[in-house]
């Protein structure tokens, strides 16, 4: 019986750094961002000038995404299609772009035309390094079992729920820019030094776990639920971003070594694609957990 090749696609988004992804045999998507009226293609930090675009936040600059449409797909995926190799692709949370329409259209194409190719899509539910934890265990998982797509299915869909994602906004006008929350909230929340926590549930929808006052506390409640929620599985690190203020995370990573002085954890920038909803100053943590 002939071989079957597979192939494993992720995209920008799980904010995966570049040389990971390398390192895995990723194929990459990269999704698009505007700043200051200039489109760019995310390159998951190769050669990404992080400070800059925070900074131009600062300065009043406006950032925005867009999807991708469907000749960019065909253009992804067509030259697998061709040769016959199976795509498995690890996705962020369908439920936070429209881009996957389009994605499906270019989809329906290719199979149409190279019907003994498979496709695959594993829908993450999850968002930045929630996706990209997800997409770093299947890929390990993949390569490790001869690069079987339902294997890898079965795998992710056992660990989907398994994974936490907390975050800490600084600035609450680059949410109500998103349309995530009013502008009079936001006014009224910056005004009382509010910092809402913002967490990804099993539906794949950005949702408010809580709100506190100031940024110490907000970090001491992040802090908090890491320590009640942590579950260490299969060797998976725990992620810590930022997004332009090191210095929070770096304490952050100081305070969780006390404890797991052997844990592996991945300090990175959050990217320009999730940065522009979340603005400057946001902090994050991703971990393997007993429940999302």
């Amino acid at each position: 019986m002939e071989d079957i090749m597979a192939v494993l696609f992720c995209d920008t988004d799980c904010e995966l750094w570049y040389t990971t992804a390398e390192e895995l045999n990723l194929k990459v998507i990269k999704m698009p961002y505007t700043i200051d009226g200039k489109e760019y293609m995310y390159d998951l930090g190769k050669e990404t000038d992080f400070k800059g675009f925070f900074d131009k936040m600062r300065n009043g600059a406006s950032a925005i995404t867009s999807a991708l449409n469907e000749q960019d797909y065909l253009d992804y995926f067509e030259p697998y299609f061709k040769k016959g190799e199976d795509i498995l692709y690890i996705a962020f949370s369908s439920k936070m772009s429209g881009t996957f329409n389009q994605m499906e259209k270019a989809v329906e194409q290719l199979k149409a035309k190279y019907p003994k190719t498979k496709f695959y899509k594993f829908d993450t539910l999850n968002i930045c390094l929630g996706a990209g934890f997800l997409v770093y265990m299947g890929a390990k998982f993949f390569n490790a079992n001869g690069g079987d797509i339902e294997k890898t299915i079965d795998y992710l869909n056992s660990i989907v729920n398994k994974v936490s994602v907390l975050f800490a906004v600084d600035d609450l006008k680059y949410l109500a820019r998103g349309g995530r929350l009013s502008a009079s909230k936001a006014v009224m929340g910056n005004m009382f030094k509010v910092k809402p926590i913002l967490t990804v549930n099993e539906a794949g929808e950005i949702d408010v776990l809580c709100k506190q006052s100031g940024s110490k506390k907000a970090i001491s409640y992040i802090l908090g639920q890491f320590f009640e929620n942590y579950m260490p599985y299969d060797d998976a690190p725990i992620y810590l971003l930022d997004a332009d203020c090191p210095d929070v995370a770096e304490e952050m990573k100081a305070k969780i070594l006390e404890k797991y002085p052997d844990v592996e954890i991945v300090r990175q920038p959050i990217g320009p694609v999730i940065g522009a909803h979340c603005g400057p100053d946001t902090v994050g943590i991703i971990f393997p957990s007993k429940k999302r």
